[in-house]
């Protein structure tokens, strides 16, 4: 049997934990056939990001062209886009419905607090790139910088994934797993004019590099196999291979158990 596609834009990680090479070994995990479009190089590890060389734009639009003009893609997943130009084009290939099951992983900001894009990229994120997005999967500090506002509180985040909502996103998940307090991890999820709220045990651990990419590209692989709620969010069956990944990556479990539930538990229910 043909496994199904899908493609990840997105940067290198030289370490093999976050970026490109995450999203690889967990489309591999849930039986998807990975592909890939890289937008930047990177020197980094599990501490930090040494160096950033970015692609020329239209070598990234050629890597995603060959990939789509071969394979029948069935599932895309976006991450460090690196450049304004390649946000735009990215952009411009999802208007252009060349990018079936769209999951946008903002990435925008590094776990020290520095600011990745400049507020051009930024901007193109939020006007183009978010409303044509099936999923989108900001952090609190990623969704502050969308919204130009920082996000202290649940209440704030309950705004925010409304607000970012309203802007086009199919469904938003604004993940909670870097909030600096409580025993349980709080990701919010606006979908279909609901508001609902995943809850996990935090997982002791300071080894989170990469659990970003792995919940974005997550949600890609199971946008490849979905069933219908009665709410009319399109959600995956079969959930065997899900837990064998939650099981075997421990540092973002309680991302990975948000993930699924976004799928498999419903219907929404407003908060």
């Amino acid at each position: 049997m043909t496994p199904p596609v899908a493609l990840t834009i997105a940067g290198s990680d030289s370490g093999g934990g976050a970026g490109v090479q995450a999203d690889l070994k967990t489309f591999a995990a849930l039986g998807v056939f990975g592909t890939s479009a890289i937008t930047a190089l990177t020197a980094q590890n599990t501490a930090a990001v040494l160096g950033v060389l970015p692609i020329d734009t239209a070598f990234v639009v050629a890597q995603a062209e060959a990939v789509l003009e071969d394979l029948t893609v069935r599932a895309v997943k976006t991450g460090l886009l690196a450049t304004p130009d390649t946000v735009e084009a990215v952009a411009d290939l999802a208007e252009a419905d060349r990018l079936a099951n769209l999951v946008v992983d903002p990435v925008m900001v590094a776990s020290s607090g520095d600011r990745l894009l400049d507020p051009a990229a930024e901007a193109l994120y939020r006007d183009r790139l978010l409303p044509l997005a099936a999923v989108a999967t900001p952090n609190l500090r990623e969704a502050g910088v969308l919204l130009g506002t920082p996000l202290r509180t649940l209440d704030e985040r309950r705004d925010a994934a409304r607000a970012l909502g309203a802007a086009g996103a199919g469904v938003v998940v604004i993940t909670g797993g870097d909030a600096q307090s409580g025993d349980e991890a709080v990701d919010v999820v606006w979908g279909v004019d609901h508001l609902t709220e995943l809850s996990a045990p935090r997982v002791a651990t300071r080894n989170t590099h990469g659990s970003g990419c792995t919940f974005a590209a997550a949600i890609a692989a199971r946008r490849n196999s979905r069933r219908s709620s009665s709410s009319g969010i399109d959600i995956p069956s079969g959930m065997s291979s899900a837990s064998a990944l939650s099981a075997s990556r421990s540092s973002c479990f309680t991302s990975l158990f948000n993930c699924f539930s976004i799928f498999f538990a419903c219907p929404y229910e407003s908060a």
